[in-house]
């Protein structure tokens, strides 16, 4: 279950939807635009919760990027043509190939070894995002706000419409911290699941930006010495 579709608006989340701007038109109040999985991936408990994690399943993290490196040699063995790809007579030929059989070992230990941290995840963004709809309803009573929308719902905008930081804020009064075990028996929700999914998205787009921006700053330092 998505929680945040494009057509929904983002006060969902505290227990109103709004359908579009002839709406929004008719109501007497400011209208807010905030994008509920940033707000939570750009909080200050998620972020320690995910160093934390790092650390407490750094031994995991490892084995996975072992076994991620050890299942793409295996790929490459497979790779007759050396394309980069395995096209579908490759992909016929590897059925019966040993390889396959230890790609399958490999992808089920990696997937194994994902779950403990994908858990640990989830059970912090849970925690936060328990206490996202009393942040955001701090933040639109505080600014008189009467409608609140996702950034897809909305064509143009002041920028100061956009109340996301304002929300990240309130966001890290409320919970300053979270655990990162979860209680034995716990389970996560779908909310839970489909936020962490869309927080994992977030990331690693920033993640890639990041290496483009210091990629782009490496030539230019190095012809400037």
């Amino acid at each position: 279950m998505n929680i945040f579709s494009k057509t929904i608006a983002v006060a969902s989340l505290a227990g109103a939807a709004i359908a579009a701007s002839p709406l929004a038109a008719q109501v007497s109040g400011n209208i807010g635009i905030v994008n509920p999985p940033a707000t939570i991936a750009a909080s200050q408990a998620l972020n320690t919760a995910y160093q934390q994690i790092n650390t407490t399943y750094a031994s995991q993290i490892q084995q996975i990027q072992q076994k991620q490196q050890q299942a793409q040699g295996l790929i490459q063995q497979l790779d007759t043509n050396n394309d980069g790809n395995l096209d579908q007579a490759e992909q016929q030929a590897a059925q019966n190939a040993p390889q396959a059989q230890q790609i399958q070992t490999l992808e089920r230990e990696i997937g194994q070894l994902s779950n403990q941290i994908d858990m640990a995840r989830v059970y912090a963004v849970e925690q936060i995002l328990q206490q996202y709809s009393a942040a955001l309803q701090t933040v639109t009573s505080a600014n008189n706000i009467q409608v609140v929308l996702s950034p897809d719902a909305v064509a143009w905008s002041a920028a100061g419409a956009n109340i996301s930081e304002k929300v990240v804020t309130a966001l890290n009064t409320r919970v300053p911290s979270v655990q990162t075990a979860a209680p034995q028996g716990w389970q996560p929700s779908q909310q839970s699941v489909a936020v962490y999914q869309q927080v994992e998205q977030i990331r690693m787009v920033a993640a890639r930006q990041q290496q483009a921006a210091a990629a782009q700053q490496q030539p230019a330092q190095t012809s400037g010495r």
